[in-house]
């Protein structure tokens, strides 16, 4: 499971948007998101943004100015997280069931080791909505269609989490973050 602060955006837009406030918004979506799921304490990875969550200011100062100053807000909110972490690890703690979600920082941090992991299985779940709203995580392959070539997995797997999050008894929308 992850979360992106930022979206479909340049690296350069996506590194000029970051900011403490923004990386707490997601943080606090995640956190009800994962309540929705019937996680009822997660805990959140949060990778830093330069190689080895910057080595104390060695590759740059991002961890110092802008993700940690967001982690004491979020804790200060009660909600549980760690990091930074380097970004080339975070996700392997994350499979060794270190936390319940990572909070990427931007798309690609999140969503090359996610494919990794598990193309033909990754559902996209929108959170911070009213409505559940999932979507096979790679996309539409509109070429693949006429040659009846496309795996279903991913949607199989979408349609199963939106029952799933619908037959919880944890799911409300009442702790949409807006």
């Amino acid at each position: 499971r992850a979360t992106m602060v930022t979206l479909h955006v340049s690296l350069r837009q996506a590194l000029e948007s970051l900011t403490p406030e923004l990386i707490l918004e997601v943080m606090e979506i995640t956190v009800s998101g994962l309540k929705n799921m019937g996680i009822t304490d997660p805990i959140l990875g949060i990778p830093g943004l330069n190689p080895h969550a910057g080595e104390n200011r060695l590759f740059g100062d991002e961890e110092d100015i802008i993700i940690r100053p967001a982690m004491e807000l979020a804790r200060g909110k009660g909600i549980r997280c760690e990091g930074p972490f380097p970004p080339d690890t975070v996700f392997l703690e994350h499979r060794k069931g270190r936390f319940d979600a990572v909070v990427a920082l931007y798309h690609d941090q999140a969503l090359i080791p996610l494919k990794l992991f598990g193309f033909e299985r990754a559902v996209n779940v929108t959170l911070g909505l009213p409505i559940i709203r999932t979507s096979p995580d790679h996309g539409t392959a509109f070429e693949l269609a006429p040659q009846i070539a496309a795996n279903p997995r991913s949607m199989i797997e979408a349609i199963k989490t939106a029952v799933k999050m619908a037959n919880s008894s944890h799911f409300t929308t009442d702790k949409v973050v807006s």
